[in-house]
């Protein structure tokens, strides 16, 4: 049953689960320079986030081994660490596309089939998955911990394929940047 704590956060949770894409995706088409901004392209970025996806990567299996093992108090820094990550992922991968033109992949083949289907599901996922961190956040936050088990066992996994699958589409498609 749903708390005060939760109805309280609800409106919060639809408005940042349609905002966050909404604007990501309106930034991403964005570029400093068509509005008269002289900035070179923020181009030392992409390893440092895919480094950051790898990082929330480990803290999530990490987070999930801790409350396994009764470290409740771990568990919850891990988790708020991991959400902290991937605002910083957000706004470092938005700077950049911002300052810099999108880099094409520039494999042939198998391989382009595989990149864009990890590409796809890796966006895909990364807009389903902001409901399902928020909603399993306000409910440990409510302290309604079996509803948030229950939510957790479909947000750990999706989080962790959107973590990992952004250091695979780094890794695949940092040859073809022009640094």
């Amino acid at each position: 049953m749903e708390n005060t704590i939760e109805k309280k956060y609800n409106k919060w949770i639809v408005i940042l689960s349609v905002a966050i894409p909404l604007v990501v995706a309106i930034l991403f088409g964005v570029k400093l320079k068509d509005f008269g901004f002289d900035v070179e392209p923020l181009s030392f970025l992409p390893p440092i986030y895919a480094t950051i996806n790898g990082i929330t990567a480990v803290v999530l299996v990490t987070a999930v081994w801790a409350i396994k093992n009764g470290k409740q108090k771990l568990h919850e820094n891990l988790m708020k660490f991991a959400i902290v990550l991937s605002v910083l992922f957000l706004g470092m991968y938005v700077a950049y596309h911002m300052t810099a033109d999108s880099t094409k992949f520039g494999g042939v083949g198998a391989i382009k089939l595989i990149y864009y289907f990890i590409l796809i599901t890796h966006i895909l996922l990364s807009i389903i998955i902001i409901p399902f961190v928020l909603i399993t956040y306000v409910r440990a936050l409510a302290g309604s911990f079996e509803r948030h088990k229950k939510i957790a066992r479909v947000a750990y996994p999706l989080w962790l394929y959107v973590a990992v699958t952004g250091v695979i589409v780094y890794l695949m498609i940092s040859p073809y940047y022009n640094y």
